[in-house]
């Protein structure tokens, strides 16, 4: 069964960095392309970052384009998403999203950041 894990949440001041991470099992990861999305309270779940299944190409929101990064470890079935000079507009619960035409769609629990002086 697939699972999603993230972990590396918690509190932040405005201005600084954190880390998620994403444990992936149950399907092939190296051939799927990840995803993170992002949920504020009262608005919709909205796609942050993708990542291809080589780790080559990368796609960003426009407004964390240059501050977050996404990033892959096929051979661990990791993906992270190093976040860096973080707004308040940035506290969300964050996703890991894989997907596909046979395999389906499948989220992980979400990790909450809190962007807070």
């Amino acid at each position: 069964q697939v699972q999603l894990v993230e972990s590396g949440g918690g509190l932040v001041q405005p201005g600084g960095s954190l880390t998620l991470s994403c444990a992936a099992s149950g399907f092939t990861f190296r051939t799927y392309a990840m995803r993170w999305y992002r949920q504020a309270p009262g608005k919709e779940r909205e796609l942050v970052a993708i990542i291809s299944d080589s780790g080559q190409n990368t796609n960003y929101k426009v407004s964390v384009k240059g501050r977050f990064t996404v990033s892959r470890d096929n051979g661990g079935n990791m993906v992270y998403l190093q976040m860096s000079r973080l707004k308040p507009e940035d506290t969300a619960v964050y996703y890991c999203n894989v997907q596909g035409a046979t395999l389906g769609t499948y989220w992980g629990q979400g990790t909450q950041v809190t962007v807070s002086s």
